[in-house]
This record gives C-alpha cells, sequence and structure tokens, in this order.
C-alpha cells in the first residue's frame, strides 16, 4: 500500500486506461507490432527508441533507460508526486478517490521523510566506495568480475569502519538521530547511549522497491572473522523482509523490454551477486532478503510473470529453501499462476557460471526447468520411506492426495490429484485388471464367458431404447449413494479416491462428488446443517440436494444401505459403490469393444462376453443384490 491507494485502487486504475492513449497526448506514437513506438520524451533523438507496450501497462526508454507504469511517466515528465499522479489518472478513468485518512496521511508523510534519508544514505554510500579508503571493496568486486562500469547501475557503495560516520554526515544534512534509527541506518543501544551506524567496514548493496526509491540496505562483510557475512536492515515503516524483493526493479526493466512472444523467464535466486549476475545476462532475477520465499513476494512474482522460477543451491539448504516454498506457493497456485524449479550444473550458483562460462551459458542453465508438479512429487518421493511395504505406499499415496487437495482452487485441486496419482501408479508396473465377483471372489475366466452363450441383437430401435432404459436405471443408485454420502461423510473413507476421480457414475453428481470428497479431507466431522451451508456455498443448489434425495428415494432394493446404519451401513455403501464401478468399467469396455469390431471382426469373440457380464450387472443392481447369488466385486480395474 501506498499512502491511502491499495494496489487494488491503482490496479482499477490502470485497467480502464491505455498507456498508448494517455502517453500518446505528448508524445507521437505510430503502431509497430504490438508495441507503439515514438522519439524519447526525455532525450533529445532522431531514431525512435520509445516504447509502449498496452498489454504489459509499461512504457520502456531504451535512450534514458527510464521504463514504468502510467504513474512512473507522470511522475517523470510533469514532476508530479505520486498522489498527484495517482489523483489525475484517477479523474481520467472515472474511478472515485479513496477517503482520506489523516492518520494514513501523517504516515505517508513519514515514509517519506525515512525515504529522502535513505536515498541520501545510498548516494553517500555509492561516493564513499570511490573514495580511498573504499580500495580493498573495489578490488574484491573486479575480483568477483563486476566491473566499476557496473556499480552505478545497481547502486553500489560501501561503508566505512567509522562508527559514526554516516550519522555525522546525515546530521549535518539535517537529519535526527530518532529518524535514522526509524530508517534503520542507526543502532540504538539497548542498554543506552548514542546510536551508531548499522552498517560498517561492508559493501553496500541498496534494495529498492518496485519502483525504483531506496527502503533499506544490505551489506557484504569485508572482515572474514565478522559475525555475519551478510547484513540486512531491520524491519521499518518503508521496509518489510517478507513484501520486497531485491532486483525487481531493474528485473521489470527487463522484462518491459521484452517483446511479446520473446518474454524472459522471472528467476529467483538467493544472493545480491547472483541477482546482479542474471540481470547482466539479460535474465531478469530478484531474491529475498535473507528470509524463505513468502506469500507476499509470490504475488509480487505473479503480478509480472506467471510462472517464475525458483534457483536455489543443490546443496541442503537449497533443497530446504524450494521445499519450503512449495509448501508456501501450494495453497496458491491458479491457472496461470505457477512456479517452474531450476538448478545450476556443476554445484555452483548463477554468479561463478557468469564468470566462468558467459551469460550464454547461464542463459541455457535457467531454461532447463522442472514444472511444480514434478519438483512437489519428486520432494514427496525422495523423503519417503523405502517404499517396500503396502503401508508406506499408502502413506505416500495418502500424502499426495492431502496436497492436492490443500490447493484453493478446486479445478486445479483436481487436476493436481490426478496428475500426482497418475505418478503414484508409474512408480510400479500396471498389471492388466482382474474381475472377481462372487462371496469367494470367483474369477470370470473364459470358460465361465463361453457357458453363457451370448446372442448379439442388432442395433435395432427397440434395441437403443432397451439400452438407454438400462442406462438410465443406474441412476437413482448413483443419487441413493451421494444421498447417504451427503448425511455421512464417513462412507467415503474406503473409497474416497475413486469417488474424487470417478464420482457417483453420474455426471450431474459430478460437483457434489468433489464438493463431498474436499470437505472429507478438511474435516473429520461436520454438523448436517454446517455441511449444507459448505455445499451451498460451494455452488451446490438446494435444487441440486432436493433432485439427489427424490432420485434416491427409487433406488428401492437397489440400495439397502438407506435402511441400514453404523457399519452394515459403510459395508453395504461399499458394495453397492463397487458395483456401480464395475459396471461402469464392463460399459467402457463394451464400448472400445464395439469400436475394435469396426476394425477387426474376430473383435465380436470378446464384445459378447463383455456385452453379457454387463447386462447381467446392470440386472443385479437393480435388484436386492445382497440376496444374489453373487456378490458385489471386491477387485476393480484402475
Amino acid at each position: 500500500m501506498v499512502g491511502r491507494f491499495d494496489e487494488r485502487f491503482l490496479e482499477e486504475i490502470k485497467s480502464r486506461l491505455r498507456p498508448s492513449d494517455v502517453i500518446g497526448r505528448t508524445v507521437k506514437l505510430r503502431k509497430q507490432g504490438r508495441e507503439y513506438v515514438g522519439l524519447s520524451p526525455f532525450n533529445k533523438e532522431k531514431t525512435p527508441s520509445f516504447y509502449v507496450n498496452d498489454d504489459k501497462g509499461m512504457f520502456f526508454d531504451f535512450s534514458s533507460g527510464k521504463t514504468g507504469d502510467l504513474i512512473t511517466y507522470l511522475q517523470e515528465t510533469e514532476r508530479l508526486s505520486f498522489a498527484e499522479a495517482v489523483e489525475r489518472l484517477a479523474g481520467e478513468a472515472g474511478v472515485p478517490l479513496p477517503a482520506v485518512d489523516p492518520r494514513g496521511a501523517e504516515q505517508e508523510k513519514v515514509r517519506q521523510g525515512l525515504g529522502d534519508w535513505l536515498e541520501l544514505a545510498a548516494q553517500w554510500f555509492e561516493a564513499d566506495l570511490r573514495r580511498p579508503h573504499g580500495r580493498e571493496a573495489r578490488a574484491y568486486l573486479e575480483k568477483r568480475g563486476l566491473p566499476e562500469a557496473e556499480w552505478a547501475r545497481f547502486r553500489i557503495g560501501f561503508s566505512p569502519s567509522n562508527r559514526t560516520a554516516l550519522k555525522d554526515y546525515l546530521i549535518t544534512k539535517g537529519a535526527k538521530p530518532g529518524e535514522l534509527v526509524e530508517a534503520g541506518l542507526l543502532v540504538a543501544p539497548e542498554e543506552g547511549g548514542a546510536p551508531y551506524d548499522r552498517f560498517r567496514d561492508r559493501i553496500i548493496f541498496p534494495i529498492l522497491d518496485a519502483r525504483g526509491r531506496v527502503v533499506s540496505f544490505g551489506g557484504r562483510a569485508m572482515d572474514p572473522q565478522a559475525r555475519a557475512k551478510y547484513l540486512n536492515g531491520p524491519e521499518t515503516v518503508v521496509f518489510h523482509k517478507g513484501h520486497h524483493l531485491y532486483g525487481l526493479s531493474e528485473a521489470r526493466k527487463i522484462l518491459a523490454a521484452a517483446k511479446a512472444d520473446e518474454a524472459p523467464p522471472l528467476v529467483v535466486v538467493e544472493g545480491y551477486m547472483d541477482v546482479i549476475a542474471c540481470i547482466r545476462a539479460g535474465v531478469p532475477a530478484v531474491a529475498p532478503m535473507g528470509t524463505a520465499l513468502g506469500e507476499d513476494q509470490m504475488e509480487a512474482l505473479w503480478r509480472h510473470h506467471p510462472e517464475p522460477t525458483l534457483c536455489f543451491d543443490g546443496d541442503r539448504a537449497g533443497r530446504q529453501a524450494a521445499a519450503r516454498a512449495i509448501d508456501r506457493a501450494l495453497p496458491l497456485l491458479k491457472a496461470g499462476r505457477s512456479l517452474q524449479f531450476a538448478i545450476v550444473e556443476g554445484g555452483k550458483d548463477p554468479d561463478d557460471v557468469l564468470r566462468d562460462q558467459g551469460a550464454p551459458a547461464l542463459r541455457a542453465q535457467l531454461t532447463k526447468t522442472t514444472p511444480f508438479a514434478e519438483a512437489l512429487f519428486r520432494r514427496e518421493h525422495d523423503d519417503a520411506e523405502p517404499l517396500d511395504t503396502p503401508e508406506r505406499k499408502t502413506a505416500l499415496k495418502v500424502r499426495l492426495r492431502k496436497l492436492a487437495a490443500s490447493i484453493a482452487d478446486p479445478d486445479l485441486a483436481q487436476a493436481y490429484k490426478e496428475d500426482l496419482l497418475a505418478r503414484y501408479e508409474a512408480l510400479w508396473p500396471t498389471r492388466a485388471p482382474v474381475y472377481t465377483v462372487g462371496a469367494a471372489g470367483r474369477e470370470l475366466s473364459r470358460a465361465r464367458w463361453d457357458k453363457r452363450k451370448p446372442v448379439l441383437t442388432g442395433a435395432t430401435t427397440e434395441g437403443k431404447d432397451a439400452a438407454q432404459r438400462l442406462r438410465a436405471s443406474s441412476k437413482p443408485l448413483s443419487a441413493a449413494l451421494a444421498h447417504a454420502a451427503v448425511h455421512d461423510l464417513t462412507l467415503l473413507d474406503d473409497s474416497i479416491e475413486l469417488v474424487g476421480s470417478r464420482g457417483f457414475g453420474d455426471e450431474k453428481l459430478d460437483k457434489l462428488a468433489h464438493e463431498l470428497v474436499r470437505l472429507r479431507y478438511e474435516t473429520d466431522h461436520l454438523e448436517m446443517d454446517a455441511l449444507y451451508r459448505r455445499l451451498l456455498a460451494s455452488g451446490v443448489t438446494k435444487a441440486d440436494l432436493d433432485r439427489v434425495e427424490r432420485e434416491a428415494g427409487r433406488a428401492g432394493v437397489s440400495a439397502p444401505f438407506l435402511k441400514e446404519s453404523g457399519e452394515r451401513a459403510r459395508v453395504l455403501w461399499r458394495q453397492a459403490f463397487d458395483l456401480l464401478m464395475q459396471l461402469e468399467a464392463l460399459e467402457r469396455a463394451v464400448e472400445a469393444a464395439l469400436q475394435d469390431v469396426g476394425r477387426d471382426p474376430s473383435a465380436l469373440n470378446t464384445l459378447g462376453p463383455l456385452k453379457a457380464e454387463r447386462d447381467h450387472l446392470r440386472r443385479l443392481i437393480n435388484s436386492d443384490w445382497t440376496q444374489d447369488e453373487m456378490a458385489p466385486p471386491t477387485v476393480l480395474p484402475h
């Protein structure tokens, strides 16, 4: 938030204005592909190098290196303050301004004042790098492959070892020690006494916000014996470690300058020098400030790129950082919003690769990425105990289902569950499905099929009508299964994976099935009123639930579990569900065999037995199958 203008308000303004329209009033623009080009408003030039991209909502000026959005443009060209620029654009967009909060206005005034001292400190650090006592720091930067020509681009500086050098300078400019403590530039001793400089004998890396304003600093110690190799500024009213990303302002310039069809990756690395190395190689990169990548930082990344690439070291600490990022990102994933992962080869970091192999090699390595779903599965599989027992295999399967269910977006949660479980099944060779029936689990052998001697009927109108009636006859049982599950979520427990992937055998119930499974994953118990409220909030309507109840009442003897309770109801519900899934599998097998007959008449030998067993199951479902000689199937094809 900036003053009284939060991100949502600013985005609303930008969504209503086209940059080419606003900027086109003062700069003559012509269409060039997906962009507009014109002469720079910042420098005199004969060849146009000023670009405006409406899709990105940004301008980029090659002649001056300036870039930004409409707010930045008005600030740069008309010398307006941020608030003045926002108010101007809000008026043009027809967006009413939020009410002025006196307290918020006062806080913004304080932030502005601290920002002025931070900017002055950055200039002092930059100048100090070039003074005599910055000699060792300059030599270190040269040794790390960062030449003097690049220092100004990243505003790199140096802080001398004197305890009050910066403090003394800023006080001569009118600063008060308390303000400098509040800005994070000075340290106030806990035991009392005069504040002193926070950064001493360190190479200084200014931390800028997305708009290029100094909000804090990071410092690398020159003394190898220093307690902290890297030191970051503290939390202040202008700097929040969990919100800001080092290098974002420079990364935005690269992203804005890229052509729409050649968008580079946005890479998250671990250190300041790694960010600088990537940006020098033409790869937009950022880094968190010594903490795990947080939710606010992820949201900032997604505002600039749909799939940022996390590039952590391949050591244990790097793997742990990637694992924490996976856990934090998982609930936030949406369609078109994910993460990728990359590991630089040879145990090196991006800075090493740039120095040793050059920019092309670094860019090539950063394109070798692993999708989020694969990284998640690898982590769970690699961290698991040896998968040498049914219990350990099942434990992994349960973890994968729970991880998928933690995604807030229901459609993506379902897609992730299917993807993760498919990877799980691929760990072991798939065996051909075996259909078993009967109380003793008798196998339906080919000999038994032959004894049936089915008669194949033609595709007459009467035959089609009969088939349609038979297919419709299974719907009351589907409704009964759903109705029972609404009243007792624990019925799902033994079949929750199949219910999640196949529903209740009726596509009209798929939404209800998905929501019941999601609720079962989220809670162990819900009162009926609370469950109804959750279902209605998810998009399941009262009409849907009433229809399920009506159709369940038509199930009759095919749904004996509706008249039972406790463990008996659970056993019968599972058996009925298995019957329905067996019938679905046979329906699919018959359809596939019918297609095969068109190509190979010998497929009739397979089609006949399949149709006979399917019809047998249809009749069984509509009878009191608990008394039938053939009990429900105990093994299902997956």
